[in-house]
């Protein structure tokens, strides 16, 4: 009998399932396919848009690469993840949900620990085939770490954010926290407002929309 796929959302729970009230996890080094960008994600056929569709075509041609010549060495089934993304402003600016226009982002997709760089370079041959319009250099890998963090899991529309993160910055300054987002590790990572989109804005009414909010902290 062939064995489950692996469901990263299932296997680590509290990193994707956190509660209404916010809790503080420690989060490991993960390895990412990201896309980054500047702009307003709403926008129809914007750039953003673009973004999500370059990740989800590479992400699919990384799990259907066990159908290639050679299996990957270590690969096993799985699960893509879902949709997750870094939001700054340009000058490192407190962040602020209304300014859409000015946002800046990396767009990501979480990818199995067997994927190596070229396995990238093989799936953005693969996509430029099948859709040319489509920019594969702007795809890349990086591995985030993020470390301490406090997370929240956001019900309903994505503009209804802020009630949510007020109650986020609430709980650090009563449990003696202060925000780190904005923060430059030694390795010259700057950490950001961090988001996960459990459900799809397509096919998902608004009120039914869970994402995962995540600060990295420190004490």
């Amino acid at each position: 009998m062939a064995s489950a796929a692996l469901d990263y959302k299932k296997e680590f729970w509290d990193l994707y399932h956190p509660k209404a009230a916010p809790r503080l996890i420690d989060v490991p080094a993960i390895l990412f396919l990201a896309v980054d960008g500047k702009g307003n994600p709403n926008e129809e056929g914007g750039e953003y848009s673009r973004a999500m569709e370059l990740l989800y075509a590479l992400s699919y041609s990384i799990k259907m690469s066990k159908m290639g010549p050679e299996k990957p060495e270590g690969y096993f089934e799985y699960v893509i993840p879902p949709l997750e993304g870094l939001w700054w402003l340009e000058g490192d600016r407190p962040f602020a949900f209304s300014e859409k226009d000015k946002f800046c982002w990396t767009s990501m997709i979480r990818q199995p620990e067997f994927v190596t760089p070229g396995m990238l370079d093989s799936a953005k041959a693969a996509v430029r085939k099948k859709k040319p319009e489509l920019d594969v250099s702007r795809a890349k890998f990086f591995t985030y770490r993020e470390g301490l963090c406090v997370q929240v899991m956001h019900l309903g529309p994505y503009d209804g954010e802020p009630a949510t993160m007020a109650r986020l910055q609430e709980f650090l300054r009563a449990n003696g926290y202060r925000d780190a987002v904005s923060d430059r590790l030694p390795d010259g990572t700057v950490l950001r407002h961090h988001e996960i989109y459990l459900g799809d804005p397509r096919k998902t009414e608004p009120s039914r929309l869970k994402t995962v909010l995540r600060h990295p902290v420190k004490k």
